[in-house]
């Protein structure tokens, strides 16, 4: 009897997976803190045996090689990946069995990245679960742009290829187990549901039921901008990434936080985005704890720059550790935790800035006050309406083109206020006034917003 225990890492949105059966079990794309998985293991009450990577991935830093050290476990990883460890290198075809008629099947899929390499669970010979890391996703595939410029129209057809074996080798009740398309923009587009099957995505997914010319021509339109960060993702996990330190970081007083902030480092508030406008510290950026801090962070942050993060409590810098390791920021500068009047010296006053719905935009444009709207959603979201006059920087190129904004007072948006947050400290520390809006965009024609859609302004 076989078992399949996910791990889901919604700040990523991705997914690991725990497979096995009595006694030996095969970690697959497992995340940078392996902690996690140790203790999944641990709960089955089964030894870790293999770690598999299905590819070299382009936007988290693999636990695979130090989760093989400390289990003794084999690393299987797509031969053709260049890497400087020693691992098992895997190639099309090649079984490893894990006890009980249990056995893992590599099977090569490339598109994603040219090695890259899924994995069938099999029980006495036939497929129970099939591993599709970066191949065949929910309603969709991985993206095919992430190599190399000049192979993404080829990778886009052997994302087609590559989804048709699978969909040709594996029974319709096979359920599809990916690591992407649960938020990661390694998605060419975003997963449709939690769950699937080859059935399924045999009816559903384009790759299937589209010929390889119109796939691949609508999956290369709808590709939009690569996160800044995954240029550092591939040749960390190439290289064999570091263990981690997840202690709690050095502590920071006032005298310290406003020293790192005159020093140019970044100084991170995690609170959530209500309590940062009502009260933070100056030169300090929001990324909310409970929203993607890594994912944003990691994309607007210059690489290598240090981080100090501020918090309510200290459960909230170590959740925002693990969060940050994922990506690559391994050891935050210091840290400190408490209210923001402790974060600033005595007699300092902390910045505050007024949050607003659609509907208080739609009141002060009728009363003919003038301001400015940004917009910080991706061209993608854009593409569907945007308020008429609204100036658009998505949410990652704003840090670097704060001096494109005009001036005035900026009412900013996104889609749902958590962008907008971010951007809105952003413009607070580059001292423009500005107005957050929290509010979801379905709310802006209801409030009597005009919208443009593209091809008609």
């Amino acid at each position: 009897m076989f078992f399949v225990d996910t791990l889901e890492f919604e700040g990523l949105g991705n997914r690991s997976y725990l497979a096995g059966g009595p006694s030996k079990a095969v970690a697959v794309d497992p995340p940078r803190d392996i902690d996690q998985v140790i203790a999944a293991a641990a709960r089955r009450g089964v030894r870790i045996a293999y770690v598999a990577e299905t590819h070299l991935h382009n936007d988290y830093v693999s636990g695979g090689l130090e989760l093989a050290r400390v289990t003794g476990a084999r690393y299987l990883v797509p031969a053709a990946a260049a890497v400087s460890f020693a691992r098992t290198p895997v190639a099309d075809g090649d079984t490893v069995t894990l006890g009980e008629g249990l056995a893992l099947r590599a099977l090569a899929t490339p598109g994603h990245t040219p090695h890259h390499t899924s994995y069938v669970l099999e029980e006495d010979g036939r497929g129970v679960a099939a591993f599709t890391g970066g191949s065949l996703l929910i309603g969709t595939v991985g993206r095919p742009d992430l190599v190399e410029p000049r192979l993404t129209e080829q990778l886009a057809r052997a994302q087609h290829a590559s989804a048709h074996r699978l969909a040709e080798e594996l029974d319709d009740e096979v359920p599809v187990l990916p690591t992407h398309g649960f938020g990661s923009f390694c998605s060419s587009s975003q997963a449709d549901g939690d769950a699937s099957t080859i059935g399924q995505e045999r009816k559903t997914n384009d790759a299937l039921t589209r010929d390889v010319d119109s796939f691949v021509a609508d999956l290369l339109a709808g590709l939009e901008d690569v996160p800044a960060y995954y240029a550092h993702m591939g040749p960390a996990n190439a290289a064999g990434p570091a263990p981690v330190d997840l202690t709690l970081p050095r502590p920071a007083d006032a005298d310290q936080i406003a020293r790192r902030l005159a020093a140019g480092e970044w100084v991170v508030d995690l609170r959530n985005r209500v309590a940062f406008a009502q009260g933070h510290v100056a030169g300090s950026f929001n990324f909310e704890g409970e929203g993607k801090p890594a994912t944003y962070l990691a994309w607007l942050i210059p690489w290598g720059k240090p981080v100090t993060l501020l918090a309510d409590t200290p459960e909230q810098i170590a959740a925002a550790q693990r969060e940050l390791v994922r990506v690559g920021i391994d050891r935050p500068a210091a840290a400190a935790t408490g209210t923001p009047q402790e974060w600033v010296s005595e007699g300092a006053e902390l910045r505050t800035f007024p949050r607003a719905a659609f509907a208080d935009l739609a009141a002060v444009r009728d009363r003919g006050e003038s301001v400015v709207v940004l917009d910080v959603r991706r061209d993608s979201e854009r593409a569907g309406g945007y308020i008429d006059g609204s100036v658009h920087i998505p949410i990652h190129e704003l840090h670097g083109r704060i001096g494109e904004v005009p001036a005035g007072e900026v009412w900013v948006h996104c889609a749902g206020g958590m962008r907008a947050a971010i951007a809105a400290s952003l413009l607070d520390a580059a001292g423009r006034a500005v107005v957050a809006v929290d509010d979801g965009f379905d709310a802006a024609p209801e409030a009597g917003l005009p919208l443009t859609r593209p091809g008609t302004d």
